[in-house]
């Protein structure tokens, strides 16, 4: 459960609300007026919260939980026990993440601090919190119960929609975002992109980087994370993208909407990515490339061409992830030990569960 100290609940809801705001179907004859004080996990839950269960190694616990409703697919309707509630849900983890976020959800307090410098230009909205040491310069735009917290830098121009969030020592410049854009703490937007002309007689040369990033609806931003803006033309992070920590996405790169762009991933600089696609932890992605929308590129992979609409690549370079399966197995097919039995390498190992594993759905 959730310590009071660091996050504020709502009272309670009821079945109704929950099942309204989480996506979920009630029994027939469950009580819509019962009222539920909190979530909280399969172990710890009490006849008053809320859980939630959605892969199979919470099987078993789900079978013994003292939770008095619990949020589930399906087929997992047989592991409830008596006297639970089964709240069904086609996506039991957005179900459980709506209804949590429904009893935490995010509360702005408006202040202002006076240690903070606000532009006399600048226009704040309704309900806004400044913290002390951040910096809002000549003409920024912030819409209704954004939060700027400690030592944030808005630099001059820059204009964001209702409830953003900009987090302490982030500094944001050359922006135009919407509304819910959440930027972590030390993450920056809007600098220089890294913008030379390369002379083996007078060394790199300076381009000016004249763009701007524009960032749309629903975007979170993680902790260190860079985003340049645009050389000449924008840089654009379309509407529900999530970007984790550590991650560069350099000039003109345009992320199209709901891409994930997991921890120290590095998208060189005119990358053009559709809608949905995935890229895990360490990517790299070479400059100037296209990346189909629903495209899925696993962990430490390297790009250095062009991505087809819905691949799974893995690998550097990345190749097609059968592909790079039978390459492995190929290589570990030379590395024999004396007793003629392959080695078999922690990757190896784990590539073969994976491919198990999606056999099995």
């Amino acid at each position: 459960m959730a310590d009071p100290r660091f996050f504020q609940k709502v009272n309670g809801l009821t079945l109704e609300q929950v099942a309204s705001v989480g996506e979920v179907t009630l029994p027939n004859d469950a009580d819509k007026n019962r009222v539920f004080k909190d979530v909280a996990g399969l172990d710890e839950a009490g006849p008053d919260d809320i859980s939630w269960a959605f892969i199979p190694k919470a099987r078993e616990s789900l079978k013994t939980t003292k939770a008095g409703a619990v949020i589930v697919p399906e087929k997992f309707v047989s592991f409830v026990p008596e006297g639970c509630i089964a709240l069904i849900s086609k996506d039991a983890h957005r179900s459980y993440g709506l209804v949590a976020s429904a009893f935490y959800p995010r509360v702005v307090e408006a202040f202002i601090s006076d240690k903070a410098f606000i532009d006399e230009t600048a226009e704040l909205g309704e309900g806004c919190r400044v913290e002390a040491g951040a910096f809002i310069g000549p003409h920024v735009k912030l819409g209704r119960r954004c939060l700027i917290q400690p030592n944030a830098v808005i630099e001059a121009g820059v204009q964001m929609g209702d409830d953003c969030t900009v987090g302490a020592n982030a500094t944001v410049s050359h922006c135009v975002a919407g509304n819910q854009v959440y930027i972590y703490p030390g993450c920056h937007i809007g600098q220089d992109g890294f913008g030379f002309a390369m002379s083996p007689a007078t060394g790199p040369q300076k381009v000016p980087q004249l763009g701007r990033v524009i960032i749309g609806d629903d975007v979170e931003i993680g902790s260190s994370t860079c985003v340049d803006r645009g050389a000449m033309g924008d840089t654009v992070i379309e509407s529900g993208c999530r970007i984790d920590n550590l991650v560069q996405v350099a000039h003109n790169v345009k992320l199209g909407k709901c891409c994930v762009m997991v921890s120290q991933v590095g998208i060189a600089g005119s990358c053009s990515f559709g809608d949905f696609v995935v890229a895990g932890g360490q990517v790299g992605f070479a400059g100037h490339l296209k990346i189909g929308t629903g495209a899925q590129i696993a962990a430490q992979s390297g790009l250095m061409s062009d991505v087809p609409a819905g691949a799974i690549l893995m690998g550097s370079p990345a190749v097609p992830h059968k592909e790079y399966m039978r390459q492995v197995l190929a290589i570990q097919g030379l590395t024999k030990k004396k007793d003629g039995k392959p080695k078999l390498s922690f990757k190896v190992a784990v590539i073969q569960f994976l491919s198990k594993f999606r056999k099995k759905g």
